[in-house]
C-alpha cells in the first residue's frame, strides 16, 4: 500500500493571511513542516494540496524549490482537492495534516499511522485530534482513499466539503473510528498558526529550539514552555473555528 501525507496549503487564509509562507530565521513556516514531514518514516510521498488561485504561486514555487509535490484544485472545496490529490499520486492510505501545523512531531505522525496499518482492517478512520490529547498542532488522520472516495461522492454539506473529514468521524455508526492519545493530556497547548498570537509563540519556540535542535521533538517543546511558562498565555485566549463556522 502506498502512504500518502497530503497537506493543504492556500495564502488566503481569513485571520492570517500568507501565514504557511510567513518566515522566522529567513525560514518559510511551510519549509520547516516539510522538512519535519520528510522525517516521517511510514509514509511513501508528500503532497501540498494548494488551489489553482494565482496567489497560490509562491506554495507552488516553494514545492519546486524544495522538490516537493504538488496538486492545484478547487480553493472552497477542499474535500475535492484532497480526494483528486490522493488520486493523482495513486495513494492507498491518506495522512492529512494541515499547513497551519510547523511544528508537527515526525514521531506523532508515524505513530497514528502505524496504529492505523496495525489494526487493519478494524478501523476505517485514525486519529489523534477528535478525543485530544496532544498539543493543538500535532493534528493527524489516517484514513484510506476508498472512504475518502466515498466522502467526495456523499457529501453535500458545506462544512464537510471545506473540512475534509468531518463526513467520516461524525458518523461512528457507518465508520469505524480509532483514536490515538498521548500519555498525558496536553490538549490546552496551542502549536497551531492562525492569528498574529499564535505566530508570535510559534517564533518564539522555533527560534529557541531549532538553531541547536533543528530535530525538535514535541517533548522539547512542552519542556520549553515548562522553562518559559509565560509562553503559553501569548495564544491562550485564542479560540479554534469550529465546524461549520
Amino acid at each position: 500500500m502506498k502512504t500518502v501525507i497530503i497537506t493543504q496549503a492556500r495564502m488566503t487564509s481569513t485571520r492570517l493571511p500568507g501565514k504557511v509562507l510567513k518566515r522566522v530565521l529567513g525560514k518559510p513556516l511551510l519549509e520547516y513542516q516539510l522538512e519535519r514531514l520528510r522525517r516521517v518514516k511510514l509514509a511513501d510521498e508528500i503532497v501540498i494540496a494548494t488551489t489553482t488561485n494565482q496567489t497560490d504561486d509562491p506554495i507552488v514555487d516553494l514545492c519546486d524549490r524544495l522538490s516537493v509535490a504538488y496538486f492545484r484544485g478547487s480553493e472552497e472545496d477542499v474535500l475535492e482537492r484532497y480526494y483528486q490529490a490522493a488520486t493523482a499520486h495513486q495513494a492507498d492510505v491518506v495522512v492529512r495534516v494541515t499547513s497551519d501545523c510547523p511544528l508537527i512531531d515526525p514521531q506523532v505522525i508515524d505513530t497514528a499511522i502505524d496504529y492505523y496499518l496495525q489494526n487493519q482492517p478494524t478501523y476505517d478512520y485514525v486519529s489523534n485530534c477528535i478525543k485530544r490529547t496532544y498539543p493543538r498542532g500535532m493534528d493527524t488522520e489516517v484514513f484510506s482513499s476508498s472512504v475518502l472516495e466515498q466522502a467526495f461522492l456523499e457529501a453535500t454539506a458545506q462544512p464537510d466539503r471545506e473540512h475534509v473529514t468531518p463526513f467520516l468521524y461524525r458518523q461512528p455508526e457507518r465508520y469505524c473510528l480509532g483514536y490515538v492519545t498521548y500519555s498525558e493530556d496536553c490538549s490546552h497547548h496551542r502549536w497551531t498558526v492562525d492569528t498574529p498570537e499564535d505566530f508570535e509563540l510559534i517564533q518564539k519556540i522555533i527560534e529557541a529550539v531549532y538553531p541547536d535542535r533543528p530535530k525538535f521533538t514535541l517533548e522539547d517543546c512542552l519542556k520549553l514552555l515548562q522553562q518559559h511558562p509565560k509562553w503559553y498565555l501569548i495564544n491562550s485566549q485564542i479560540a479554534q473555528k469550529n465546524y461549520g463556522e
